[in-house]
């Protein structure tokens, strides 16, 4: 309990530090992949696994069970463990899933496109960039979206994607696919995080799913969650001026 603690500890209080690099990994050989796939299918055919990456733990390689969490399995496929790995720097505990992962995001987030988000310009130049997961049933998105004109006039703009926590199908899920269906985005999903009374409105093509599924794959748990464009994670409401002295801006803009 004490040393758990202590990691909980250390990482509030440095952060997870996303510049550092991890050491190159060797590619999976094919013998490796085909045996561990094949332990883990002899004990649980109805999953589909992926062999990532050889492990820095020796002897052990990641695998992605689809739609589940991160394993890290012996060579020969016959032991596992699930959870997190951590390297020991000095004066830290570095999470290599977070490290892994913010890679993922920058990459995801520079590429993607912006076309199935709901966005929020800056009525001048945008500095900065906030892409928020965001469910219309979470007080602390409703109090992150009545600070969006103030992130907006420091030139931060915000692209939301939605993340409904009670998960899909749910009655989150309706309220805020009613967003992404509608005519005018903005107005509706401001209408609905202000609690207003808006019609349930679910068109088939909406991108509510895909969005839910990204998020649970980059490690987002909860909203609001923020990547920013250097695929750092930031969760849970910020104000206004945090945000903007964490991407460089000052509050008025300068």
């Amino acid at each position: 309990m004490l040393i758990k603690k202590a990691v909980v500890n250390v990482i509030a209080a440095v952060g997870v530090i996303f510049s550092l690099a991890l050491p190159a990994v060797a590619a999976v050989p094919a013998a490796v992949n085909d045996l561990i796939v094949a332990q883990l299918k002899s004990a649980r055919d109805d999953l589909d696994y992926k062999v990532v990456a050889e492990s820095h733990l020796a002897g052990f390689y990641e695998v992605q069970v689809q739609g589940g969490p991160l394993l890290y399995v012996s060579a020969d496929g016959k032991h596992f463990f699930d959870g997190n790995l951590y390297m020991v720097e000095p004066g830290q505990f570095v999470s290599i899933r977070d490290i892994r992962l913010s890679e993922e995001r920058k990459t995801i987030f520079a590429t993607r496109t912006t076309e199935d988000m709901i966005i929020f310009k800056p009525q001048g130049a945008t500095k900065a960039i906030m892409n928020v997961f965001t469910d219309v049933d979470c007080g602390y998105c409703r109090k992150l979206h009545q600070e969006v004109p103030q992130l907006n006039a420091m030139g931060i703009e915000v692209r939301y994607l939605a993340y409904p926590r009670a998960g899909i199908p749910s009655e989150s899920y309706s309220k805020i696919a009613t967003a992404w269906c509608a005519k005018d985005q903005q107005e509706t999903l401001t209408r609905i995080k202000n609690r207003e009374a808006v019609a349930n409105k679910v068109c088939a093509d909406n991108p509510v799913a895909e969005h839910f599924a990204l998020g649970q794959r980059i490690g987002v748990t909860g909203t609001p969650a923020i990547v920013l464009m250097d695929g750092t994670l930031v969760p849970g409401y910020q104000p206004a001026a945090s945000f903007a002295q964490m991407l460089g801006l000052t509050e008025s803009g300068n």
